[in-house]
Parts: structure tokens; sequence; C-alpha cells
């Protein structure tokens, strides 16, 4: 009896140990039952909404820059003053077709650019508002120039540098 008793202690764990594991495996089924589902109730099995994604996302085009090398310089008026603005600046498109525009007609963007400088106010350009301002106006004058020439718009009018004194 005393070895039947030991016999019986001995397969208590192994039982415990098998109980666990089922349990154990239970519990992941269940788990994977409830994913699949999830999945197939939400739209299918996850290739078709990658599909779909693929076909609704715009494709990407990166930007081109046209760099104008020459600063913009004029003076303005500050209260009586004589005050100077120095502007590098540079144009952001998604194509090569409105730089080479603005490349072509760039005599008539300085222009007009220095004309929106020595017109602007010295106080507002000293501010990031006041600069940001500046370079909506920009961005209009040069889209206007060039949907004068019939040409594509810009996207944008970057400052490389920004000096006021």
């Amino acid at each position: 009896m005393a070895e039947n008793a030991q016999a019986q202690e001995a397969e208590k764990p192994k039982g415990k140990l098998k109980l666990i594991l089922i349990i154990l495996v239970a519990v992941l089924l269940a788990s994977g039952i409830a994913v699949a589902a999830t999945l197939f109730l939400a739209g299918g099995n996850g290739g078709d909404t990658e599909e779909a994604a693929e076909a609704a996302a715009p494709e990407f085009v990166p930007s081109q820059y046209f760099v104008i090398d020459d600063p913009l310089v004029t003076s303005v008026d500050a209260g009586g003053k004589q005050r100077y603005v120095q502007l590098y600046v540079a144009f952001e498109a998604k194509g090569p077709e409105p730089l080479e525009a603005a490349r072509l007609h760039l005599p008539l963007i300085r222009s007009r650019f220095i004309s929106e400088l020595s017109n602007s106010d010295f106080e507002a350009l000293r501010t990031p508002e006041g600069r940001q301002a500046l370079a909506d106006l920009l961005l209009t004058d040069v889209n206007e120039i060039l949907q004068e020439e019939g040409e594509p718009p810009v996207e944008r009018v970057l400052f490389r540098n920004f000096v006021v004194q």
C-alpha cells in the first residue's frame, strides 16, 4: 500500500502539468478564433484592405526647388529712418515645369519682389508672422506672374536667409 500511495503522489504533478497545458492550448485556440473572427467581420483577410488603401492613397511626388542665388536687397522706411532688407529666396514645386517657368520669368519676378519688399513695414518684417505674411504675398505675386504668362504655379516661396537692419 505504501508503494501504491507513492505512485499516486508521483502521478499528481504530471496530472497538474497536463491540465495546465490543456488550459493553455484552449486559451490560445480561443484567442486565435477571436482574431480570425474579428478580421473576417472587419472586412476580409487584410490583403484586400491593403490593396484598397494603396489604390486610395495618392502617389507621393517629391518636391523640387529652384534657388535664386542672388539676394534681393532693398531699403524700407522705418519711421523716417532708412533700413535695409536682404532676402534669399527659393521656390518649391512638385514638378519641373513651374520651376523652369519661374527661371524664365525671373527678371519680372525679382522686380515685383523688390517692389513688395520696399513697400513692406519694417517692424512687421521683424516678426515671424510678418515674415510669413511676406512669404504668402510673394507666393501670390509669383503665381500671378506665372498665370499671366500661361505657366503652372509654384507651391511655396521659401526664405533661405532673411536679414533686416
